[in-house]
């Protein structure tokens, strides 16, 4: 019972495991089963999308249809994509965005662009030809007119990607042959749209016409190459001819699209940087109707800028020009970018009165051989392009050819049916002038760029040529960013002799021609060459221009000026005007002291130390050297009046010495009055020492020869004083003073009053000695050539030791004045030693005032005035008494003089 129960309980719990595990399959196998169901829809949804397009539905109320294209096809191995706009101008009508938007209707055949086409083919002749460039492979192209149009230049970037007559993005039907590169735009704003697109695949695109810099930018444009420089150095180029001619006051006027902006913005960082001024900006718009050119006419008409920048093409300039020709705005000087500097369109006939004497940059070119010819072979029937070639010629010949289904009015009045034989020979213009391949040039080397890149593509298979990684490329099957490789390290010469490549951004060097519009005998206005700007130019020498080779407009016989203020003259600087550009300000005179010797100077400067500014502030002059010469007329007078003076002392000591045993002599200490009338002669010579010159010799010693003549002089009188009071005193009965009246007492006080103020020289001399200088501070304008004390503070010691001296002189004598007058002369003395006293304490402020050689001069007036007041109040009533009187001068005289004291 138990066992059958135990069986039957394991056997149930087997059969639940089963049932769950089958139930664990099943709900497994519905798993995978939705997955492959999912798998195989994600499958075939993408084989849907990519065998049937979305442009392929039915639902045609969905979908506008694509407008056709206009192509010029040439078969061959490989394919080059070319987008060229043979009409420059269209018409603009009403999209309502509710039906099919209406054609481009292109309005301007430009003979330039069919030049560039046929320079193309011409390139792609010789290549074909070749037996060593690209041997076995012949390149072909497409050739799309984009009408310079936004959406037909977009149409044609995406036909030539999808290989068919449907453009859908993204998808490619066209396996052969293949498209291998894109040759455009000449629009900047076209190229960057395209450049977008093509770098999406890496596509090589080469412009032979688009200038704006910022595709450059390898960041955003990684496929992107051209064969004209970027206007980056474009605008550093016209920048540089703006500031050669002096014009820093500069109208700006550009295209309202990439390149104008771009050409403007560049060339106005370009003058800032230089310190030159934009007086206005403005843009052509190619959008509104006016096209922005009533205003742009009024700020030309009210600005006072002559020269005028700008960056436009020619279509679109020339709506300008007929503005200001109607207004009759002349006078102006316009600079050319290389967008319009050699047209032909602008060459005519009725533009010269406002384009002569234009100035601009070129694209550079050199002649290509034959090209010329070839393109005087073109007939009417050459394919490819047979209805652009007809349209050709129709412009080239003012002809039209006959249309049996187009029997319009226009044909019925038509005065001129083409034929197709006329001669492209007889016709000189800008289709076949020779000196403007310019274009023609940039597009032929683009070819011939990629042909060279193609040919080293296919040598890798030899070995000769590979890819960074050191592979070779698949010649069945070719990535277009494969060609772009070999592209930028393509390294080609031209049939010319030329070598181009390019740099890590895409560009050539920038080489252009600088071109002036003239009028010619025949009355016919043409661009000539007077320079070049060349980045790359071996020499270093850039930019270069012959200034001699320019021709301005009528009336200008010279370079014309264009300032917001004139050039300061020499003399003058300039003065910024708040408020305005740093290019319009004023002429201020320099200041006291300063010149300025250029025109259009910023700032004054001073002269050196030993000039000085002209009256007209222009130059400077040497300064005038002053000092105390023997030859002026104060010097001259000082010079007399020492030597006279001179003369006095002498006289009067040789009256003394014929009268030695007078009275009146001997009386008076004769041996001091000896040495005082010495010392007194050359007081008066020593200031000959300040007259001349100031030698070192004279500067060392001048003053110190001045100081111990005239402490000897002082020091004299001082003795004569002493001795006169200890004479008296010793008189007296039983006076012991009487050994003091001696002459060696007189002898020892002035010696001793000597040899202090020769110890005071020795210590002057030997720490801070006088030395000659030049002094520039009293006058600036004036040099005056003195003689420093060296230490001022020992001058003054030196001359106030005098005054000490002076002083104890003149109180003595004070005190003695009223001793008997036959021993005593204290009261002269007090008279001389208050002359001096006044001479000399009279010099202290005079000589802080006076400037330059009058301080010497005033010096000179001291020690002659204290000279002469010792002379005449110590010797004159002598001189007078023995010359006059001499009756007084007797022993009886002064004995009863002496009497009459006593009583």
């Amino acid at each position: 019972m138990t066992q059958s129960s135990t069986r039957t309980r394991r056997g149930r719990c087997d059969n639940s495991n089963v049932f769950r595990i089958e139930e664990n399959k099943k709900s497994r196998w519905e798993d995978i089963e939705k997955l492959r169901i999912h798998l195989y829809w994600c499958i075939w949804h993408l084989i849907t999308f990519y065998f049937f397009p979305a442009s392929y539905g039915n639902d045609v109320r969905c979908n506008l249809s694509i407008s056709e294209v206009s192509v010029i096809l040439e078969p061959g191995d490989i394919l080059i994509g070319v987008l060229l706009p043979f009409h420059i101008d269209k018409i603009f009508q009403i999209t309502t965005f509710t039906e099919t938007p209406p054609k481009v209707s292109c309005t301007r055949f430009l003979l330039e662009t069919y030049q560039q086409f046929q320079a193309m083919r011409f390139a792609l002749d010789e290549i074909n030809k070749s037996l060593t460039l690209l041997p076995n492979i012949t390149l072909g192209f497409y050739v799309y007119d984009s009408c310079a149009h936004l959406r037909k230049e977009l149409e044609g970037t995406l036909w030539m990607l999808t290989g068919m007559n449907k453009t859908i993005p993204n998808y490619c039907c066209q396996k052969w042959p293949r498209l291998a590169a894109v040759l455009g735009h000449s629009i900047s704003t076209y190229s960057i749209l395209m450049a977008h697109i093509l770098g999406l695949y890496r596509y090589p695109q080469i412009s032979h016409f688009s200038t704006s810099s910022s595709l450059s930018d390898r960041s955003q444009f990684h496929s992107f190459f051209r064969t004209v420089p970027s206007d980056a150095f474009q605008s550093r180029g016209l920048a540089h001819l703006l500031l050669y001619f002096g014009w820093t006051w500069v109208g700006l006027i550009g295209m309202g699209s990439d390149y104008g902006q771009q050409g403007v913005y560049l060339i106005t960082q370009e003058l800032i940087k230089a310190q030159a001024c934009v007086a206005f900006t403005g843009f052509i718009l190619s959008n509104q109707e006016d096209k922005n050119v009533p205003y742009l006419t009024r700020i030309i008409k009210e600005s006072t800028a002559r020269v005028i920048v700008v960056f436009a093409p020619d279509v679109y300039f020339a709506a300008l020009l007929d503005e200001l020709l109607k207004q009759n705005l002349t006078g102006k000087i316009y600079v050319a970018s290389e967008a319009w500097s050699i047209s032909a369109m602008l060459s005519a006939e009725k533009y010269s009165s406002i384009l002569t004497g234009s100035i601009g940059f070129a694209f550079s070119s050199s002649p290509l051989p034959g090209l010329k010819s070839y393109l005087n072979k073109v007939r009417p029937s050459s394919k490819p392009g047979e209805s652009i070639t007809n349209l050709f010629w129709e412009n080239m010949f003012k002809c039209k050819f006959f249309d049996q289904g187009n029997l319009n009015e226009t044909w019925k009045n038509s005065t001129k049916l083409c034929t197709g034989n006329e001669d492209l020979e007889t016709i000189e213009n800008s289709y076949n002038d020779v000196s403007n391949f310019r274009s023609a040039y940039s597009i032929y080397t683009s070819v011939q760029v990629l042909a060279q890149s193609l040919h080293n593509l296919f040598l890798c298979s030899h070995g000769k040529e590979s890819l960074s990684d050191g592979t070779c490329v698949d010649t069945e099957n070719i990535k277009p960013w494969q060609l772009t490789h070999y592209i930028q390290n393509a390294q080609v010469k031209l049939s010319n002799g030329r070598e181009v490549s390019f740099d890590s951004n895409g560009d050539l060097p920038a080489v252009y021609d600088i071109v002036n519009w003239q009028i010619g005998p025949d009355g016919i206005m043409k661009q000539v060459k007077v320079g070049s700007y060349d980045t790359a130019a071996s020499d270093g020498n850039i930019f270069s221009i012959n200034i001699s080779a320019v021709m301005w407009a009528p009336g200008d016989h010279q370079v014309p000026s264009s300032v917001c203020s004139k050039s300061c003259l020499p003399g003058f600087r300039r003065a910024i005007i708040r408020g305005k550009p740093i290019c319009c300000f004023e002429c201020v005179p320099c200041p006291f002291g300063e010149i300025s010797n250029n025109t259009g100077s910023d700032d004054c400067s001073k002269c050196p130390w030993n000039a000085w500014p002209h009256v007209n502030k222009d130059r400077c002059i040497p300064k005038a050297t002053k000092f105390l010469s023997f030859e002026e007329p104060l010097g001259t007078t000082l010079t007399i009046a020492a030597i006279t003076s001179s003369l006095v002392p002498l006289s009067v000591l040789g009256l003394f010495y014929c009268y030695k045993s007078t009275p009146i002599v001997r009386a008076n200490n004769y041996s001091l009055s000896c040495i005082l009338l010495v010392s007194l002669f050359f007081c008066f010579l020593c200031t000959l020492s300040f007259i001349g010159y100031p030698q070192q010799l004279k500067c060392l010693l001048r003053q110190v020869t001045f100081g111990m003549v005239f402490t000897l002089c002082v020091s004299c009188i001082l003795a004569k004083t002493i001795m006169v009071v200890l004479a008296f005193m010793a008189t007296k009965p039983g006076s012991s003073l009487k050994k003091w009246t001696s002459s060696r007492v007189s002898y020892i006080i002035v010696s001793v009053c000597n040899i202090l103020q020769l110890c005071l020289c020795i210590c002057w001399l030997s720490l801070s000695p006088p030395f000659p200088e030049y002094n520039t501070d009293t006058q600036p304008e004036i040099i005056f050539i003195v003689c420093n004390e060296g230490s001022a503070t020992a001058f003054w010691v030196m001359l106030g030791y005098l005054g000490f001296l002076a002083t104890i002189s003149f109180i003595v004598a004070f005190l003695a004045r009223h001793l008997p007058e036959s021993f005593n002369e204290a009261r002269f003395i007090t008279f001389s030693m208050l002359s001096f006293l006044t001479v000399w304490i009279s010099f202290i402020p005079a000589s802080l005032s006076a400037r330059g050689q009058y301080i010497v001069a005033m010096e000179v007036f001291a020690i002659l005035s204290s000279s002469w007041a010792l002379v005449v109040c110590m010797f004159l009533p002598k001189c007078f008494i023995i010359v006059f009187r001499p009756n007084l001068n007797s022993r009886e005289h002064l004995i009863r003089r002496a009497r009459n004291y006593d009583r």
